[in-house]
């Protein structure tokens, strides 16, 4: 019952913050954590213990799987090249510099304790910063890069932060085992994503064929997909996490939801949105359920000259030590890249130190970290407490709050005017979008409409019912806007003309698939065009059911 209550008491609050956030010049994130710090920080407020492993579960799979579902494809691997570089190359550099770093402040950590911090503070969390930040100001090609990076360097961080700690319990480090074991973690997690999107894909076909099947059912495959994949990876000893974001990565790219039915489309669309929303806010005011314990117990390894300067003063100087690395890391790989194109005659596309600048405090901190670090083992192989466990989890949830709080205030600063005045591409992308799918809809229309009559047909309704649709496609055109439906004068003209406006949408969906595979337009616009059409065809749908 206590659970139950819990639940609903996290769910109000993260409706209550969606409000709140209209009122206050806070960024959402902040401002859920501040939420939950207020319900647990009284005597008799909420105290929840976290089982990192069921924490996991339970928010990562589902989160990372509509991140890389919802990410733009296209550009993702157009980027790829510093994508990965981040995602990879950034969290061993940031693993060696700042467990150094840290080791050298905190002398009382032991060095490869300190690497284990280091590891499970490099994965970092989109999702945060698109809330800090609004994307219009932020130039898009950064923001996908960071999009890009925080689906992958979950992976490649929390792989790291095993093998640190391994090493801790152990006392040993076998530098190729280490690296044999992370490209198993990487290969086996993608395969396991893979494998769970075959199952599903082969599961909505079976229910497709049999007919008559609930779009209940339908939907409930789609939400157990990235579960499914998640534990099928770590059953296998592999990266749960990257085996989520394969499945995101190529639900849509393999057309899965062809399978599901106009109902089933309409309510997996509605139903993600809604999960993604109740999803991340319930994590961060989770996160945030967990401070104040963690701030009552300040290790005395930083209280021995001042019981709040010195902790504060300890979080702000390793936060800082992270956006310093990220922005060597970003300044290197730039030149790296400038260099490269300069050798292969091609076009340098150069940041700039603002957007270097951007990209480094962009890199905030969340709830993985706050989960890896909470899985820390209690005690050593010969059962003494594990070295400075209470001192590195302060560090951790100091550092993801201080993260956030930078970026909150420093990033909006930064990157205003980063982004020229101007129309954006996206919606002159989606208005060549709307008028090569309505030329495909005319086309196949007119095709259609010059056919025989069928027998018991009213002469020349079909041509009459077909050009009147066309004239709507046809303004459509001329002002890049949605089609107005054509009134019926009749019932029969009525029938006639929801069949052939079912088989232009058809024709639509056609042609935006074309486009997306060709790389003409990316995954944001074809979703937005795509739920249009949709919600269309379920209307006609449920008209042609009442005729």
């Amino acid at each position: 019952m206590q659970a139950a209550i819990f639940v609903l008491v996290v769910l109000v609050f993260v409706a209550v913050s969606g409000a709140l956030v209209r009122l206050v010049r806070v960024p959402l994130p902040v401002l859920q954590i501040a939420i939950g710090a207020v319900l647990a920080w009284p005597v008799r407020g909420i105290h929840v213990e976290i089982d990192p492993e069921l924490f996991l579960l339970v928010f990562i799979p589902p989160l990372l799987f509509s991140d890389a579902f919802g990410a733009p494809k296209r550009e993702l691997m157009a980027l790829r090249g510093p994508i990965l570089d981040l995602a990879i190359g950034l969290v061993f550099f940031t693993i060696v510099g700042f467990g150094y770093a840290l080791h050298w402040l905190v002398p009382s950590i032991p060095l490869v304790v300190a690497f284990a911090l280091a590891a499970v503070l490099s994965p970092t969390d989109a999702v945060a910063v698109s809330s800090i930040v609004d994307r219009n100001v932020v130039p898009a090609r950064l923001m996908h890069i960071l999009e890009g990076e925080s689906l992958l360097n979950d992976a490649s961080g929390l792989v790291m932060f095993r093998f640190a700690v391994a090493a801790a319990l152990t006392g040993s480090f076998s530098f190729a085992a280490a690296s044999l074991s992370f490209l198993y973690a990487v290969a086996v997690g993608i395969l396991a994503g893979v494998a769970a999107l075959f199952v599903a894909a082969k599961a909505l076909r079976l229910l497709n064929r049999i007919g008559g099947v609930p779009a209940e059912a339908q939907v409930l495959i789609t939400i157990l997909l990235p579960f499914v994949a998640y534990l099928g990876a770590e059953h296998f000893g592999a990266s749960g996490i990257l085996a989520a974001v394969a499945a995101g990565l190529l639900t849509g790219s393999t057309g899965i939801f062809r399978f599901l039915g106009v109902s089933a489309r309409m309510q997996t669309i509605s139903l993600w949105t809604t999960f993604s929303f109740v999803f991340n806010g319930a994590l961060f005011i989770v996160l945030g359920l967990q401070l104040p314990e963690i701030i009552r117990k300040v290790p005395p390894e930083l209280s021995s000259r001042h019981w709040l300067l010195e902790p504060v003063l300890t979080v702000l100087l390793l936060t800082l030590c992270l956006i310093a690395l990220r922005f060597v890391w970003i300044w290197i790989g730039d030149i790296t890249a400038g260099f490269a194109a300069r050798l292969g005659k091609r076009k340098a596309e150069p940041f700039g130190l603002r957007v270097r600048l951007a990209g480094s405090v962009a890199g905030v901190r969340g709830a993985i970290t706050l989960a890896g670090i909470l899985s820390l083992p209690l005690a050593l192989q010969d059962g003494s407490p594990f070295p400075a466990r209470d001192l590195v989890i302060f560090l951790a949830a100091g550092v993801i709050i201080c993260s956030l709080v930078i970026a909150s205030l420093a990033l909006p600063v930064i990157a205003r005017g980063l982004v020229e005045p101007g129309e954006d591409a996206g919606a002159a992308e989606e208005r060549m979008a709307r008028v090569g799918a309505a030329k495909a809809a005319i086309a196949h229309l007119e095709s259609i409409a010059q056919t025989d009559e069928e027998e018991g047909d009213v002469p020349g309704l079909k041509l009459a019912a077909a050009n009147g649709i066309v004239a709507a496609y046809q303004r459509r055109i001329a002002a890049s806007d949605e089609a107005d439906e054509a009134r019926a004068e009749m019932r029969e003209a009525g029938r006639l003309e929801i069949d052939l406006r079912l088989s232009g949408i058809a024709a639509e969906r056609d042609a935006l698939r074309a486009m997306l595979r060709r790389g003409e337009i990316n995954d944001h616009t074809a979703r937005a065009l795509f739920t249009e059409i949709t919600l269309t065809e379920a209307l006609l749908s449920g008209r042609q059911t009442r005729k």
